[in-house]
């Protein structure tokens, strides 16, 4: 490919409004331009790499024995009404209605359809296992796209179905698609941590699993031992509970002792004001669970993890109450709530409840109560793990490591469904003893588009992009320093051809741009391997030099193409 002829337009500066690395890069180097927030066209380079990313999935989607389909992006409201989905997903799902009032969805997932495809084309245990993928574009009307790919409202994923007439069965998909998502995104070139997760909207089943690439701009914080290998989403990360307790050493007593705490409602304040450590505090928020109100206990120095409340509640909604709620149910403002005296559900975390005692709300305003003494006036309350991991905990399935905390993209996600979307539509199948059974389902994402963006967070230095071989949109960048001297242009050419002959991807430069301007190009976009051909070209003697390496070599002709072909 003739340089001259490639629509990249590179920017010396990214806009202002790009704030990820990955966003200013693609930005800079020509890959993606902007047409609406979140919505994103691909030029040439962008559209290469793409490729590669596709290319990468199919092999190993093939590899572990699934089957391509394509399926519509335009999906019928009904479906998403008989999954239950239709309410749950929310503000995000983009609706839309047809000439004659018919209401349609455009899909974030494809659960719902290839359920109902399966539904009515498979209909006996001989034809299962199956796994069906496509790779396909998805809708998501996010409420703040950001962060250019990695949070858009139109994006590029793959997602694959197992169906299984047992769990057994689906183990083993499970586990076949894991390996599978390890291989993609070890050939991608990521550094990346598989992690423990909640299943969120999509639901189910028994386990699940995030693929995560480590960026300190990652949206997601994952608790990883650092003497085993566990690794789990924060929202899902589990912890060794702790036997220490904390004592305030209010009284010897179990009497409670009133404190006026004047406009002091946040733990900061708390922690100032009573010259304790934010561990001596309980802290109680009021949530609304499905319309009803319900109090959750944390410790002063954790936060309550939302996603661990909501599924032991077993509610579909779980919002934080407002203030007028807040002082119906306390009969205090916001920062005075506290466990004792309430008339609603209590929630309590056992951090809370392995305290001696401790200062909490008091439920009335600019006053908390000290000496509440958990084994004594907490005993009507329901104990579980309600809090989000801490730095330092203890590793719940190691007895030495503790845990760390690193920021990750998700990048991929795979779920055991189990007969969730089978149920709700009625998919069902023939087993050997002739019983019909509903379909024991799996589902397996790849943001794809995401994936490039989380590359590029991981690949690049201050001069721009620094592909991994595996997915560079050419793998050799040739140029001639002056465009206007004919031997170096028939040089440049002539290796441009005996590369491309060989099947290697070339760019040839042939543009007349001044040398810097070449070179600040060239390592923008990061093609792995760029030939210069200057003034020695005369001579058959070139310039090679890798993008991830500081130092170039001068090569003879041949050599130089030899290197090019072996690297």
């Amino acid at each position: 490919m003739r340089q001259s002829k490639l629509l990249m337009p590179t920017l010396r500066e990214a806009p202002s409004e790009a704030e990820a690395a990955s966003h200013q890069l693609m930005l800079r180097a020509g890959l993606i331009r902007q047409l609406a927030a979140g919505i994103y066209t691909y030029l040439p380079l962008g559209r290469r790499v793409l490729r590669k990313l596709e290319q990468i999935v199919r092999e190993e989607m093939d590899q572990a024995g699934t089957q391509e389909v394509l399926m519509p992006a335009m999906q019928p409201a009904e479906l998403w009404q008989q999954s239950g989905r239709y309410d749950v997903y929310g503000p995000e799902l983009m609706r839309l209605r047809d000439r004659h009032d018919r209401e349609f969805t455009l899909g974030p997932t494809h659960e719902e359809v290839i359920t109902a495809l399966v539904r009515s084309e498979v209909s006996s245990y001989r034809q299962l296992p199956m796994t069906l993928y496509q790779i396909q574009t998805k809708f998501r009307d996010e409420k703040r796209p950001r962060y250019g790919l990695l949070r858009g409202r139109e994006f590029l994923m793959k997602d694959a179905y197992s169906f299984d007439e047992d769990f057994d069965g689906l183990h083993r998909s499970y586990t076949s698609m894991y390996e599978a998502y390890n291989r993609i995104f070890t050939r991608c070139g990521l550094n990346y941590r598989p992690v423990e997760a909640d299943a969120g909207s999509i639901g189910g089943e028994g386990g699940t699993h995030e693929f995560m690439a480590l960026a300190d701009i990652g949206e997601d914080t994952i608790a990883v031992c650092n003497s085993c290998d566990y690794a789990a989403n924060l929202e899902k990360a589990e912890y060794k509970l702790s036997q220490q307790t904390t004592d305030t050493q209010q009284n010897n007593d179990a009497a409670m002792v009133r404190h006026r705490t004047p406009e002091i409602k946040k733990i900061d304040q708390l922690v100032e004001a009573f010259g304790l450590g934010a561990d001596a505090f309980m802290k109680t928020l009021i949530y609304v669970a499905d319309g009803a109100p319900v109090a959750v206990v944390v410790r002063g120095d954790h936060e309550v993890n939302e996603i661990k409340v909501k599924n032991a509640l077993a509610v579909a909604h779980l919002e934080l109450a407002d203030q007028a709620t807040t002082e119906r149910v306390t009969g205090a403002p916001t920062g005075f709530a506290g466990p004792i005296g309430l008339q609603i559900p209590v929630y309590a975390d056992h951090a809370v409840l392995a305290m001696k005692s401790g200062i909490a709300g008091a439920n009335e305003q600019d006053y908390h109560i000290g000496n509440v003494i958990p084994s004594i006036h907490l005993t009507d309350v329901q104990a579980g793990d309600y809090r989000n991991a801490a730095i330092g905990d203890g590793c719940p399935r190691c007895e030495t490591g503790s845990l760390v905390f690193y920021r990750g993209i998700e990048v991929g996600h795979v779920f055991k469904l189990g007969t969730k979307y089978s149920e709700a539509l009625n998919a069902k199948f023939l087993n050997a003893s002739g019983s019909e059974q509903p379909l024991i389902m799996g589902c397996y994402g790849i943001g794809v588009s995401r994936l490039l963006s989380a590359v590029l967070e991981q690949h690049s230095d201050s001069n721009g992009i620094i592909w991994p071989k595996s997915i560079a949109p050419y793998q050799v960048h040739v140029v001639p320093v002056s465009a206007k001297d004919q031997v170096q242009m028939d040089l440049a050419a002539h290796i441009a051809a005996r590369l491309l002959e060989s099947g290697v991807e070339t760019l040839l430069d042939d543009r007349d741009e001044r040398p810097g301007v070449k070179f600040k190009d060239s390592d923008l976009i990061g093609i792995p391997l760029r030939i210069v051909v200057g003034k020695h070209a005369a001579h058959g003697i070139v310039e090679i030099k890798q993008r991830n390496e500081l130092e170039a070599q001068k090569l003879e002709l041949e050599e130089a193409i030899t290197f090019a072909l072996r690297n």
